[in-house]
């Protein structure tokens, strides 16, 4: 771990080259691969190219991957199982210039080619779009799905507003689910692991009359977290159930609909926030021995509920229609110990909940001819809504915030009285136990009562509050109507055009609330700003924020995205491609008691060019990217100087992302293939604007963006005989340095660092599949995020990464 708060993990701040195993791997694979693929002869099976093979719809239409002029990367579902890739957290080892980061079910954190979703707060508006069966489920808290019985995963680089929508400003992940189709089929898994981990999944498929099939499929799994908590239970671990039942209706032979149900329910332990600043009662900063207040009772409770009906029909010939109609909601409470500490300072309860409906026809034409293309549009409707309550024990928060307070007092009532009336003291006792040896306050206003010995300067005095409680919170409602079209025009057989426009009409509500607390004595002093919330005349009720009441503020707007791409295939095997794209992070407000600020839509123009090809008789397969992307008006998420709230979306004006990007895959031999993914990203924010004036962030580099990126791994399967086979899949992703936040601040990121992982099994008796696993066999340190909401407070915490795991899969398919 690269931090310089105090961090117990070993390990670099700054990785001036790439990891030395990811390099002697990336070059054993080009030096044992590519000369084989040039002397062997063809293979005679399919399964040569099975990866250019795999069908997608990032296009609204099916196609070989190898034949979409955008940089994509699809798996099967049964590829992602044997790779072990869980959640889409774990996608990120398969796909070059993708980084998920995840605190908890309820707050991922998604970043394609540098640019990062930040989507914790209801009113920013997310970049990158997550997609369930064509229905966006964007927003955070319902986003993180467990994807069990899938058929597919499409990862989308680059803006794909025109297909995806209003929120695909610089890519899109689309979780392809199974439907019900004819037959009967089954399968199931079950699991044990480290950390007491117990796993199910399966599914059953089934015909349910003429033209009428089910399918039903279930997920279960828990373990503890890998963070130990002093104070009880353990952090960081995960509890999830989901079952997901599909229906097919067959209409006639030209089209029918899906029906699909999806219901999970979370209740995960706490985050594992840990401090860098405060030890716990070991006396260690370790991060993963916490002492998170309130034990067990840290946590989350979430469900969300989706319902999805897609309708395909062929109209005629050259005509069909397709519909896809989503109703999603979502409820969480999150309980999670922000200071990270046996100290009572930042305590946190958050209630999130949301609901949208979303309706798209799309008209897709296709005679067979020189053109394809589809027109449509769409309608989507969303509340979300976020309420914090906090809570502290000012009696510690005062020991916190002595120097603070004695400072900004030093200059009104002179050092000698500061010091005497408000002296700096420590969070915690010799003991280590937190500090509650204060338990009043002395207002600064002198002469109030007659001077005694003890208090020279007549100061009155009042009790800290032990229990101090707020709420502040904020809210969205959104009605989006968009109209797009999309359409390929091919010259000849080598070149072609594909132009697309997506037009929306937004009308947008932003609201924000801040109630009433129970009685604050440091409110008098000191706010979440750094000035008094309360004035000594009145009865002062918040610390953090002043209690405004509700607030609201609302806009209309306009705008356009689309994609012009020229293709050339050069022969059979080489598709060649150059685009050029607009993306759109939409208009926001910020609401606030200081005013109402309007941030302008941040715009990206994107440049790419592209080849995609096979070659040594499809032993070979390659998917190579190069792109800049020019921002205007980029959106940062900031500290914000006069809270609230804590982080605010700001324009910080211009900037910037070159990148490479490459996917290779390689039949090795008749039973070993290869993988190996590398990206390479210079990301950030330019110098000056538009205007020529020095930008606040100039020269900084995005949050969550290693410039170097690399996955690389091998299945090797050894037959047995009658139709046994042994199989080792070694696996290894590399990950240079990264900031975990916008500004830069010295400490807050994390060194290059490396995680092997090794997954061996058994198939046997053609249905049954033994495997067992280990991830991080190295035991790696490192960080999963830094700073949040403890360094506002100056005392900011780190959430380690999974240290090493490992277990037992049971899997039969019949």
């Amino acid at each position: 771990m690269s931090t310089k708060i105090n961090a117990p993990i070993d390990a670099p701040i700054r990785a001036p080259r790439r990891d030395r195993l990811s390099l002697a791997l990336l070059a054993a694979i080009a030096a044992v691969a590519l000369p084989a693929f040039a002397q062997e002869a063809a293979p005679d099976g399919a399964d040569a190219g099975e990866l250019d093979r795999i069908v997608v719809t990032a296009q609204k239409r099916e196609q070989q991957i190898s034949d979409v002029p955008i940089s994509i990367n699809a798996y099967s579902g049964d590829f992602l199982q044997a790779q072990g890739i869980e959640d889409y957290g774990d996608l990120g080892t398969l796909v070059p210039g993708l980084e998920v980061q995840t605190q908890s079910v309820t707050n991922p954190s998604i970043s394609i080619r540098g640019i990062t979703a930040d989507l914790d707060d209801p009113t920013q508006e997310p970049r990158i779009s997550v997609f369930q069966d064509g229905v966006s489920i964007s927003r955070a808290r319902g986003s993180s799905v467990e994807m069990f019985d899938l058929q597919r995963v499409e990862v989308l680089r680059g803006p794909q507003g025109t297909l995806f929508g209003r929120a695909a400003e610089t890519g899109a992940i689309h979780l392809i689910q199974n439907k019900a189709r004819a037959g009967t089929a089954s399968g199931f898994e079950l699991g044990l692991g480290s950390d007491d981990q117990r796993r199910f999944t399966g599914f059953y498929n089934t015909d349910l009359g003429d033209n009428v099939q089910g399918r039903i499929a279930a997920f279960y799994e828990t373990r503890d977290g890998y963070v130990q908590n002093l104070d009880g239970g353990t952090l960081q671990g995960k509890d999830t159930r989901a079952i997901r039942g599909a229906l097919h209706f067959g209409v006639g032979e030209r089209g029918g609909f899906d029906l699909i149900l999806n219901y999970q329910k979370d209740t995960p332990p706490g985050t594992g926030f840990r401090s860098q600043v405060i030890p716990n009662t070991r006396g260690s900063l370790d991060p993963f021995v916490a002492n998170s207040q309130r034990g067990n009772d840290l946590g989350t409770d979430r469900e969300v509920y989706g319902a999805t009906l897609l309708g395909d029909f062929r109209l005629n010939d050259n005509w069909s229609l397709s519909s896809i109609s989503g109703w999603r909601r979502y409820d969480s409470l999150d309980k999670f110990d922000s200071d990270g500490s046996q100290a009572d300072l930042i305590e946190f309860d958050e209630h999130a909940w949301g609901h949208q409906f979303s309706q798209e026809l799309r008209f897709n034409f296709d005679a067979g001819g020189k053109f394809t293309g589809f027109v449509g549009g769409s309608f989507f409707k969303e509340t979300a809504n976020r309420d914090l309550a906090y809570q502290t024990d000012e009696r510690q928060m005062y020991a916190l915030l002595s120097p603070q307070i004695n400072a900004n007092l030093t200059p009104l009532i002179g050092g000698a009285l500061a010091n005497y009336y408000y002296p700096l003291q420590s969070v915690l006792n010799p003991n280590l136990s937190p500090n509650t040896s204060n338990a009043t306050l002395w207002l600064p206003v002198p002469g109030t009562v007659p001077p005694t010995a003890s208090n020279p300067a007549g100061f009155p005095q009042i009790p800290l509050n032990p229990d101090h409680r707020e709420t502040f919170g904020n809210d969205v409602d959104i009605k989006a109507f968009d109209l797009f079209a999309d359409g390929t025009w091919r010259f000849n057989d080598a070149w072609s055009l594909t132009l697309g426009l997506r037009g929306s009409h937004e009308s947008v509500k932003y609201g924000a609330f801040y109630g009433t607390g129970n009685g604050s004595a440091l409110g008098y002093l000191l706010s979440a700003s750094g000035d008094p919330a309360c004035a000594p005349t009145v009865v002062c009720t918040n610390f953090l924020f002043p209690a405004t009441g509700a607030r609201s503020a609302s806009g209309n707007y306009t705008s356009w995205v689309g994609r012009a791409v020229l293709g050339w295939k050069v022969g059979e095997n080489l598709n060649t491609y150059a685009s050029i794209a607009r993306g759109r992070r939409p208009d926001m407000i910020n609401v606030s008691p200081q005013g109402d600020a309007h941030i302008p839509a941040e715009i990206v123009w994107s440049y790419e060019v592209g080849m995609k090809g096979n070659t040594a008789g499809n032993r070979f397969l390659y998917d190579l990217s190069l792109f800049y992307y020019d921002y205007t008006n980029f959106q940062a998420s900031v500290q914000n100087d006069t809270p609230p709230p804590f982080f605010v979306t700001t324009n910080a004006g211009k900037a910037h992302a070159i990148g490479f990007e490459a996917s290779l895959f390689a039949k090795l031999g008749d039973n070993v293939n290869g993988w190996l993914n590398y990206g390479y990203i210079d990301g950030g924010f330019n110098a000056f604007d538009d205007d020529g004036t020095y930008q606040q962030l100039a020269g900084n580099e995005f949050r969550m963006t290693p410039k170097q990126s690399v996955s690389v791994g091998l299945d090797w399967t050894i037959p047995l005989g009658d139709g046994d086979d042994l199989y080792v899949r070694p696996q290894y992703s590399y990950r240079s340095h990264v900031y975990f936040e916008d500004e830069n601040q010295p400490g807050i990121e994390q060194g290059g660092y490396g995680l092997f992982g090794l997954r061996a099994g058994w198939r046997f008796a053609d249905h049954w599949d033994l495997t067992l696993w280990g991830d991080n066999l190295t035991n790696r340190k490192y960080l999963a995020d830094a700073g949040n909401t403890g360094l506002l407070f100056g005392i900011p915490t780190v959430i380690p990464g999974r240290d090493r795991s490992y277990g037992v899969t049971l899997k039969a398919k019949f």
